[in-house]
């Protein structure tokens, strides 16, 4: 009887009846609900591979606690037990059910058990199998909902993991807690629900720790290392009482002569909390106003910026307060340059890696072109001139000399006219340079290239520039402005630039730390409408990160040593104010010997050198683009092919079958989803066109070349050789219809092919509808002709498809 139902009557007529006759939905602060897992990896084009979509999520007090599978009653009811497991990996659920609405089939993901079950078990019945100790702080954080605002906000599976995750090493006593999510995936989203849960549950350290009951709010500290952070992160936290939230600045303590205490959710740089006085006017750090246990909770973004390095002021900041319980945000897994950040807050509790961000389709793909030149490096010779400073006779200068020890302004010119060239001037870009000189000396060479009017077209944000690049940079950010839209830098925004539109990144300096090159990568990350990846151009060769195994992959026990400069704070005090880091905000070039500015064992100047005439002109460049297996892997173009030629074979077995497939545009359509589920989008697609020099053709060219090496044709040539075959079968009203179609393809691309073209493509002809059915006939019969005559552009001509 019940084998006929379909997957969504076997739902309606047999598992959501089992459900409700268990307490699903009745019982108080139970539900039911179907959740969007992922969106889907970008593909290009507008287009997501598929979803993972859970059935059902049975969820008890506002806790996720198992998920159901359903297939339809006719199929095996362990049909969807791969499924099941998958969806309860990724939702962290511990109990996982596959049915078909008769049978039911039970996994515990903990131990391993499967086997049949009766009934669904009901709400408190799975809570205690989840949860075998009883624990009064997972109850009453459990008893304050996500704040939604209205519906607006859902937290994301991964999110949800991490609270929950991290409220449970607070309920289970932890006082040192680590998060570790890629760059872009929200961990202030986090930072905020979790300060939410536990402001309306009135968690505090003194009833935390067994003392006398007390019925205060807990005082929350977000501290950041930069101030964009910090407001960031403020403003987010806007769902909070208006008089909860307390910025702590320099300028309100110096105002009213202490540090604010009335408030519950505070926010500062640490910066602030070290550049207080004491009452003879010595240097003091702020933070010594607050007693230690002033705070209950701290929140430490970005903490891998030295955030537990013994000598760095963070350090003194966390040991001062450490009665509180202390989490460490990150974007990085444990790595060399990181060692004494996990070392002191020990492993995370939850990791959410770049690679998995982008195939769950929350981050945005990218690719890299890596450019090379002849003058990345160079020797002197006698022909050029030196302008400043003492040459080396015969000495290589490399990549990591120039900027630093040597500059040659027309090589740096010449690079930024290649990158320049090659992308969107209209996209956002991010340019990073080896220092604030030459961040400066990229910005004028863009802005004397640019296509752009607009004298604030590219600008510099750097330490130098102040509250002037931080408006530009709140400018740049603004999804609405496009002006800036080129920023360069040397180090300052390698994190804190919230910016979701960013199209380019240029690496024009080495980035020896993986630390900082995950922190750079994730600039582009961040989702916006229309944009399906974004771009790496690489002049450095920075790709190599990609290929080391430290990239994404599973946190690991770190090699002694450190890894390079990164982005560690500098123990070298600041000339101007003192303080090691600045507090005044600057990172002026000190002399690694002194520490001074001017340079006081009177540092040599930079070599400058100025090209002989024409030697400039000469500067040749070569661009190569890197390919991505579906493992996130890099690999190289020739690799890409390999692996491409293998997989065609699953979608076509012969020359016959594809022109056959890609003579329609519904088969057409399939074939190219087929394409993208295996990684093969349109976007490669086109990149492979271009380098087997076929930009013109037909994507169709690109497949039979790869499949069968049969030699390319243009669209162009393709029309022409065969438009007496597709002519001959058509009147003349329908040959001028076809004869703008075809001009569309040449011009466009396969695209203008599709069926949902067909109304664009009339009204740009015809003007309107009713003008097109009183010269070609009815829409059935254009459809036909406009269907019909594709199988003929695909027929064979002489050896050509």
């Amino acid at each position: 009887m019940h084998q006929n139902l379909n997957e969504a009557e076997t739902r309606a007529e047999l598992i959501d009846p089992a459900l409700v006759a268990c307490g699903w939905g009745k019982v108080a602060e139970s539900r039911v609900k179907r959740e969007v897992i992922t969106k889907g990896r970008l593909l290009g084009g507008g287009k997501r591979s598929k979803q993972d979509i859970a059935d059902y999520v049975l969820v008890y007090r506002g806790q996720k606690l198992a998920v159901i599978e359903a297939k339809k009653a006719g199929l095996p009811d362990t049909e969807g037990v791969a499924q099941a497991k998958r969806y309860a990996e990724k939702l962290k659920t511990r109990f996982t059910y596959s049915t078909n609405g008769i049978g039911i089939y039970c996994i515990d993901m903990e131990t391993g058990t499967e086997g049949y079950i009766e009934s669904f078990p009901t709400p408190d019945e799975l809570w205690n199998a989840t949860y075998a100790e009883e624990s009064l702080w997972r109850d009453r954080f459990s008893a304050v909902p996500f704040e939604d605002k209205g519906g607006a906000w859902e937290a994301r599976y991964y999110q949800h993991n991490a609270i929950t995750s991290t409220l449970e090493a607070i309920a289970a006593g932890k006082d040192r807690i680590l998060l570790t999510l890629a760059t872009g995936t929200g961990k202030t989203f986090i930072a905020f629900q979790l300060a939410w849960k536990l402001f309306h549950s009135r968690w505090n350290l003194k009833e935390w720790r067994g003392g006398e009951e007390i019925t205060r709010r807990p005082r929350i500290l977000f501290l950041a290392d930069r101030n964009i952070l910090a407001d960031q992160a403020y403003n987010s936290f806007s769902a909070f009482p208006e008089d909860a939230l307390i910025r702590i600045s320099p300028d309100a303590i110096r105002k009213k002569g202490m540090v604010p205490k009335n408030g519950s959710v505070f926010f500062t740089i640490f910066q602030t909390f070290m550049s207080g006085t004491d009452e003879e006017g010595n240097p003091a750090p702020n933070f010594g106003d607050y007693p230690p246990d002033f705070f209950d909770f701290i929140v430490i973004d970005e903490c891998h910026r030295g955030g537990a390095r013994d000598e760095s002021n963070w350090r003194g900041i966390l040991d001062y307060f450490s009665p509180a319980v202390q989490l460490g945000l990150t974007a990085t897994p444990k790595r060399k340059g990181n060692v004494d950040t996990y070392s002191y807050f020990g492993d995370p509790v939850y990791i959410y890696s770049l690679k998995e961000g982008i195939n769950d389709g929350y981050l945005t793909p990218f690719k890299v072109v890596q450019i090379a030149t002849t003058l990345d490096d160079y020797t002197y010779t006698s022909d050029d001139s030196v302008l400043e400073g003492e040459v080396e006779e015969g000495k290589l200068y490399t990549e990591s000399d120039f900027n630093i020890k040597i500059v040659i302004p027309e090589r740096e010119k010449k690079r930024v006219k290649v990158f320049m060239d090659a992308i969107d001037q209209d996209h956002k870009t991010l340019v990073f340079g080896s220092t604030q000189a030459h961040a400066l000396l990229i910005r004028d060479s863009i802005n004397q290239v640019k296509d752009s009017t607009n004298p604030n077209y590219c600008v510099r944000v750097a330490a130098d520039d102040g509250a002037a690049g931080e408006a530009f940079l709140r400018k740049f950010q603004d999804n609405e402005k496009t002006i800036p839209t080129i920023l360069t830098t040397s180090q300052k925004l390698s994190t804190g630039v919230d910016a979701k539109n960013v199209r380019n990144i240029v690496l024009m300096r080495p980035v020896n730390s993986m630390i900082e090159f995950k922190q750079i990568v994730g600039r582009g990350t961040r989702l916006f409408d229309g944009k399906d990846y974004f771009t790496i151009y690489d002049f450095v060769g920075a790709y190599k990160h990609f290929s080391d195994p430290e990239w994404d992959g599973d946190p690991e026990e770190p090699e002694g040593g450190t890894e390079g400069p990164g982005i560690e704070i500098d123990p070298i005090p600041c000339s101007i104010c003192g303080q090691s880091p600045c507090i005044c905000e600057k990172t002026p070039e000190t002399c690694p010997k002194c520490g001074e500015i001017p340079c006081i064992c009177k540092k040599k100047p930079k070599l400058r050198i100025k090209l002989a005439d024409g030697k400039e002109r000469l500067i040749q460049h070569m661009m190569a683009t890197t390919f991505w297996s579906t493992e996130g892997k890099p690999i190289s173009a020739a690799e890409f092919i390999e692996q491409m030629y293998g997989d065609l074979p699953e979608l076509f077995k012969d020359e016959d079958e594809l022109c056959a497939l890609w003579g329609k545009p519904d088969t057409r359509k399939k074939l190219l989803s087929g394409l993208e589920e295996r990684g093969y989008g349109q976007e490669q697609l086109r990149d492979l066109s271009s380098m087997i020099n076929a930009e013109k053709s037909d994507l169709f060219d690109v497949l039979a070349y790869i499949a069968f090496a049969l030699a390319p044709i243009s669209r162009e040539e393709r029309v022409e050789s065969r438009k007496g075959l597709i002519f001959r079968e058509y009147n003349d009203k329908q040959q001028e219809f076809l004869s703008f179609v075809l001009a569309h393809y040449v011009s466009d691309g396969v695209n203008e092919l599709d069926q949902d073209k067909l109304p664009d493509l009339l009204e740009l002809k015809y003007h309107s509808t009713g003008d097109a059915v009183a010269e070609l006939g009815s829409i059935a019969a254009i459809r036909d002709v406009f269907v019909g005559f594709q199988e003929r552009l695909y027929v064979s001509v002489s050896g050509n498809q």
